[in-house]
């Protein structure tokens, strides 16, 4: 059955079986490929993605589900990498490996959406369920106070760079593994 849902902003429809993970539909139909797999049970935090707004893990939601709703992924964030927390990732180069960092990413861009000036215990408490096995939590935890000043600074919390700075890396920022 035919589902409609945005993603990145872009109205789409896709036609697979109802039970198939978002995952995988963002994967393998839309070409998506910087939200990742981890275990499969949403307990890695690997494929978080925003739906309707909030971090959520999208390897156990059956697409059924995702009838009207509003995804956007790591390439939708901000397609241009400037987004504040990307930015802070790339300044305090938190990455290791990468393959988790499009679904920190993700989660701490939600908290900030929702709490703008984070406690340690804020920070702590959205995270915890991403894991990374390369064990980057403290640069984590630092980017996301880094990127609450930065976004502070910016535009009034808006998280986006003003035209004119200078440009990041963008494979990092859009696709942490590039797979």
């Amino acid at each position: 059955m035919p589902v409609t849902f945005k993603v990145n902003g872009k109205s789409t429809t896709v036609d697979v079986a109802d039970d198939t993970p978002l995952l995988w539909v963002l994967r393998d139909v839309l070409d998506l490929k910087g939200t990742k797999y981890g275990c499969g049970i949403a307990q890695c935090g690997a494929c978080t993605v925003h739906i309707d707004g909030v971090a959520s893990r999208s390897c156990n939601r059956p697409i059924s589900e995702m009838g009207g709703a509003e995804v956007v992924t790591i390439e939708g964030l901000s397609p241009d990498g400037s987004h504040a927390v990307q930015r802070a990732w790339v300044e305090l180069d938190v990455p290791q490996c990468g393959y988790c960092q499009a679904g920190q990413i993700m989660s701490a861009a939600s908290l900030l959406a929702r709490t703008p000036k984070p406690t340690d215990t804020d920070i702590d408490r959205a995270m915890n369920g991403n894991i990374c096995r390369c064990a980057t939590y403290l640069r984590i935890r630092q980017a996301i106070h880094r990127a609450a000043t930065m976004a502070a600074a910016n535009d009034g919390g808006a998280g986006r760079r003003g035209t004119g700075d200078a440009d990041a890396p963008r494979s990092l920022l859009t696709s942490p593994t590039g797979a």
